[in-house]
């Protein structure tokens, strides 16, 4: 083909004169939210160790389960639901959270295995983890005796 027959052919379709398929693409949906979470009612939940011996903190004494509850509200679409405890860790452990204590944090377990803090777990809500804490001291240090507190959130949500 030549470069003069290329350019009448190029007027001839700018103008029309050429054949062709068209065809208008729609796109829709509905967006959706997840459906509503609660832990517990929105209560605190408190994991109360009551009196800790400054020598007997190993990793294991003391451990306690963490009863809790989420209910969600219903929904159409298949969410996947995760969990987080959300709260500063300790710079000696990244599953245990910081206490008033400097030495001395509280070690986070689902389902028998560390739960590292601020990193979300993907979960079902017909059969959520077991949750346990237990306190740890940072390795070489003494503790005096103190009370001690930590906290940290609870997070249940759908992606």
């Amino acid at each position: 083909m030549t470069f003069w027959s290329q350019r009448a052919l190029l007027a001839l379709c700018s103008i029309g004169l050429c054949s062709g398929a068209s065809a208008n693409v729609t796109f829709s949906g509905t967006l959706n939210e997840p459906p509503p979470c609660t832990i517990d009612s929105g209560s605190t939940i408190e994991v109360d160790f009551g009196d800790v011996g400054t020598k007997r903190v190993d990793g294991v004494k003391y451990r306690r389960t963490v009863g809790y509850t989420i209910r969600c509200g219903p929904s159409t679409l298949p969410w996947l639901l995760r969990l987080s405890i959300n709260g500063t860790a300790t710079t000696f452990d990244n599953t245990a959270v910081q206490t008033s204590v400097p030495e001395l944090g509280i070690r986070l377990f689902q389902n028998n295995v560390p739960f590292r803090l601020n990193t979300p777990l993907d979960i079902t809500l017909s059969s959520p983890p077991t949750l346990e804490v237990v306190p740890v001291k940072q390795p070489g240090s003494v503790l005096a005796p103190a009370r001690f507190t930590a906290v940290a959130t609870l997070l249940a949500e759908y992606q």
